[in-house]
């Protein structure tokens, strides 16, 4: 809206008195300055929001009055305070403010940005219906996994699919690259495309769902996560620089880095309440869009493989539940006895059940989060 406005008013100001006073109109036009306009936006909007949000929530009564799983389990002796009774759906302060500040900052005709806003808008919508079963229900059971799982996989199919037949995208799903090179290891597979672009979506959702288990930790690595593409965006977005770098150019993935920014002040901003001991959960209703935005935002810079370096603690926490349920099944169906490789699942929680406070289990997976950020950033470089 911004940059429309500015553009309106410079051409209407052009060959007037009015030109040189309103010059300062075209900085407007440079990715940076929009850039820090939103991600400002975002965190000035979630600092004015947030109370107001919380108490809303709590009206409606939208809290997780049922214990998480870990505490059902037991166990949990270096957790000191029970989850039980903090309002959840936070995820709707992130993604109003995410979409508001998109639409104030960003050239909204631009098909990368729009295709991003879809996936989390539906994404969000899916989230929302899971919180509000697992209220209704207080249990924590929400939608059968099934369902989400076919919601999702219908957004990154559609999203593949599209990118395939768009001429000026086809390149995004039909060519195959992989950090540390600088060619593509393989071209005119658009059906492999699509292929990784529904598990790019599809996995980072459910990876960013899983790891939202503990106060400020699926935030904070997001944080850290966005920062990672936001650079990436930008460096996609600029012919001299992907040239220089020797990484895929994006026409239009300037709009992305707008929307990163946008994302990483909501996020921050989000974070000032859910630190611990949390006032909110992002509950599904953030989780499942934030994770799907990030597997789109790699499909659209042409650096899907990079999200598993990035998302690292993500993937990690993706990784043990699948072993520890896949072992567990293995074991019984052998021996008639489940057995566990972790003390439990997702990965949190087993350093929870080791003994570890909750700040320490947070603060520690910031750092792994960080050291995975560098080493993604380094592909840029090392080719």
């Amino acid at each position: 809206m911004f940059y429309y406005l500015s553009q309106l008013l410079l051409d209407w100001s052009h060959g007037t008195s009015w030109e040189g006073r309103l010059s300062w109109l075209r900085l407007f036009h440079y990715i940076t300055v929009r850039s820090a306009g939103a991600a400002i936006t975002a965190l000035v909007l979630s600092w004015s929001f947030g109370p107001a949000i919380i108490r809303w929530l709590k009206q409606l009564k939208f809290g997780q009055e049922y214990q998480d799983k870990a505490e059902e389990a037991g166990g949990l002796a270096a957790r000191v305070l029970s989850k039980k009774g903090t309002p959840t759906m936070g995820g709707i302060l992130i993604v109003t403010i995410l979409f508001f500040t998109t639409i104030l900052w960003t050239q909204l005709d631009n098909k990368l940005v729009l295709l991003t806003l879809l996936s989390v808008l539906v994404l969000t919508g899916l989230g929302f219906y899971d919180d509000y079963a697992k209220i209704i229900q207080q249990s924590g059971g929400g939608t059968p996994p099934r369902v989400k799982l076919l919601a999702q996989f219908a957004v990154s199919l559609f999203i593949g699919i599209y990118l395939c037949v768009t001429p000026s995208m086809g390149k995004l799903v039909s060519e195959i690259t992989v950090p540390f090179y600088k060619y593509p290891v393989l071209t005119n597979v658009s059906w492999l495309g699509i292929v990784i672009c529904i598990l790019a979506i599809v996995g980072s959702s459910n990876a960013v769902n899983l790891t939202d288990g503990l106060d400020g930790l699926a935030i904070g690595c997001t944080l850290i996560v966005g920062f990672v593409f936001l650079i990436f965006t930008y460096v996609a977005s600029n012919v001299k620089i992907a040239g220089y770098l020797q990484v895929p150019y994006v026409s239009g993935a300037g709009e992305l880095t707008v929307f990163c920014a946008a994302l990483l002040g909501a996020c921050l901003g989000f974070l000032w309440y859910n630190c611990h001991p949390a006032q909110v959960f992002m509950g599904d209703t953030g989780s499942l869009p934030l994770g799907g935005a990030f597997g789109i935002i790699a499909v659209l810079v042409h650096q899907p493989f990079v999200l598993l370096i990035a998302g690292g603690v993500f993937v990690m926490e993706a990784v043990s539940v699948i072993l520890q349920k896949g072992w567990f099944r293995y074991t019984r169906i052998r021996t008639g006895t489940g057995q566990r490789i972790f003390l439990m699942a997702p990965l949190h929680h087993h350093f929870e059940k080791k003994g570890w406070y909750e700040s320490q289990v947070v603060m520690r997976f910031y750092i792994l989060c960080i050291l995975f950020a560098v080493v993604a950033l380094a592909t840029l470089k090392l080719r």
